[in-house]
């Protein structure tokens, strides 16, 4: 998942970016660091599916529509599914196990 697009505002306050890294990552260096760095309870999770939900983010391919529910790009690009911290409607969190998805929403809620 390889992300080429640029963003002008900021994915987590809504700010205007202003640097290239910035534009590259979504997020400005004071959004970025909490997000990087705000614990979020993630022991259920593989370590594969942390890092994928942290592609997920940088990529831009998770987007909040409601407080605590998200709108999140699956791993091909070809449907969306809504996940919250708890669950999501992809296939496996349908199913009632962990993914990924769930996992980038906990990382943004805590950020």
């Amino acid at each position: 998942m390889a992300s080429t697009t640029t963003h002008t505002h900021c994915l987590r306050c809504g700010r205007p970016l202003r640097s290239t890294r910035s534009t590259t990552t979504g997020y400005g260096p004071t959004c970025a660091r909490k997000i990087r760095t705000t614990p979020a309870d993630l022991t259920d999770y593989k370590p594969a599916q942390l890092d994928s939900a942290r592609e997920l983010i940088e990529d831009g391919a998770i987007i909040r529509i409601r407080p605590t529910v998200f709108r999140a790009v699956s791993s091909d690009g070809t449907e969306t599914y809504l996940a919250h911290p708890t669950n999501c409607t992809c296939p496996g969190g349908i199913k009632g196990r962990r993914c990924y998805h769930t996992a980038a929403a906990r990382m943004l809620l805590a950020a």
